[in-house]
């Protein structure tokens, strides 16, 4: 009666043991793939949110509404999020943070793909509780450049994103310099930005934020000047970064 029983205790034992190794490998793909994405989602969709809603809701104040929405939801989200995933919620973030060697590439794409989602949801909210002339009279946050000045609308776009991809890759993924007030850095640089170049260009900085607003109003007017400027600003400050100012590991001259 012993030999059986022992046999039958041993096969329990294994089936836990397989059950806890699958449960805590089903845990680390979720906390490691998954819940990244969902926080990227969740806090794009409320980035774009309070975003877009501060300029459809804007009663005359000029830039001081939306720079100081923008940089103060973005900062807040950035701490709540960041341990989660980073705290993007801006597709050419993205993409400087995995050119400077902060995170991986096979997050990146899903990282894109969820931020769209969220800016998009974001939009529709905004659309759902603001009175419909009030929409539209603002294209529910749209950016509106300047027609005749997509050449200056591109390049301010390129700096003010050079900027502040600078301030996030080297104050929360360059080890030399980051620092636990990245996240108050980050949201101060785009409330500065928007200062500088909301003028003339709106003061966008991230295509998710152009893109949520641009499908839920249907307005595509020059979309491309916030996909080529941000973006060209990004891999200016990722070659910045890669040459002269990374640490050790991230520089590829003079290591």
């Amino acid at each position: 009666m012993s030999g059986p029983e022992t046999k039958t205790e041993v096969f329990t034992i294994t089936e836990v043991a397989e059950e806890r190794s699958i449960s805590s490998r089903n845990k680390r793909l979720y906390e490691q793939y998954v819940q990244p994405c969902l926080a990227e989602l969740f806090g794009t969709t409320l980035f774009v949110f309070v975003g877009c809603s501060s300029v459809v809701g804007d009663v005359g104040s000029g830039l001081i509404q939306p720079a100081l929405t923008h940089g103060l939801a973005l900062g807040v989200l950035i701490m709540v999020f960041g341990q989660i995933s980073g705290g993007h919620f801006n597709p050419v973030v993205s993409l400087s943070i995995y050119l400077c060697g902060g995170m991986k590439l096979r997050l990146l794409v899903p990282y894109i793909v969820s931020q769209m989602a969220g800016g998009t949801i974001g939009a529709g909210l905004t659309k759902a509780v603001y009175p419909p002339k009030s929409y539209e009279s603002s294209l529910g946050g749209a950016f509106v450049p300047f027609a005749a000045e997509l050449g200056r609308v591109t390049v301010a776009e390129v700096m003010l994103t050079l900027i502040l991809t600078m301030v996030v890759c080297m104050g929360a993924v360059n080890r030399q310099t980051r620092t636990a007030m990245a996240p108050f850095c980050i949201g101060l640089t785009v409330t500065a930005n928007i200062f500088a170049g909301g003028v003339l260009s709106g003061g966008c900085m991230n295509p998710a934020r152009a893109f949520g607003p641009a499908v839920v109003a249907n307005h595509w007017q020059h979309h491309w000047v916030y996909w080529v400027g941000p973006t060209s600003g990004a891999l200016i400050t990722t070659s910045l970064i890669r040459l002269l100012f990374g640490d050790q590991k991230t520089r590829i001259l003079l290591r």
